[in-house]
């Protein structure tokens, strides 16, 4: 995946996590995330465009993110509810699994990565398509703890020309992103008063 994408999901994850935790108003969000959105499925025309396995499969994978943050943004601005992108994040957590899966072999890192999207994707399917608002706060608190350790981190070292390939490197990112998981879960345990219904939703 492009790095330049990982930066852009980066900062929309950070956002629409503030966001669930009402920090960020949904229309601002809203907007924030079809300008991401947009730019991203730009630049998955583009890679698309230069041909070969390796460029679909990546440009593939900014089209599942860039297509998560335009519907988020539509449906913040213009109200719309939060089923259809929740399920819509069901169906990338799955696809996530899958690309995880084809990684493992080539890059574990990536595949590392493809899984905490999963478990995070999974997170915003719950939320807006199954109602469990209980995890609001664990959800956002995901979202920028893990979505931006694992989206920002990588295309640092992607874009610096250093990317981890060695076993014990894979093992600690893992763990990190781990550990991530476990302190949003345990700062998300706290009662949140909330901001609003997620019936224009602020994350993905």
């Amino acid at each position: 995946m492009s790095y330049i994408c990982l930066l852009l999901s980066g900062a929309a994850l950070l956002i629409n996590g503030l966001g669930l935790l009402g920090r960020v108003p949904a229309r601002d969000s809203g907007f924030f995330n079809l300008a991401i959105g947009a730019l991203q499925l730009g630049i998955a025309l583009l890679i698309a465009s230069t041909g070969g396995t390796g460029a679909a499969t990546s440009a593939a994978g900014i089209v599942l993110f860039g297509l998560t943050y335009l519907y988020v943004g539509l449906s913040s601005v213009a109200g719309l509810g939060s089923a259809g992108v929740g399920w819509f994040c069901g169906f990338v957590a799955v696809l996530a699994l899958g690309f995880a899966a084809t990684s493992a072999a080539r890059d574990p890192l990536t595949s590392v990565l493809w899984l905490s999207w999963a478990v995070l994707w999974t997170l915003f399917f719950l939320l807006l398509a199954r109602g469990a608002a209980r995890l609001t706060s664990v959800t956002a608190w995901s979202a920028i703890l893990v979505g931006t350790c694992s989206t920002v981190l990588p295309a640092a070292l992607g874009l610096t020309g250093v990317w981890p390939t060695d076993v014990t490197a894979v093992i600690i990112s893992a763990v990190v992103l781990g550990v991530l998981y476990a302190v949003a879960a345990t700062v998300g345990a706290r009662p949140v008063q909330p901001v609003a219904a997620p019936r224009t939703p602020v994350t993905a």
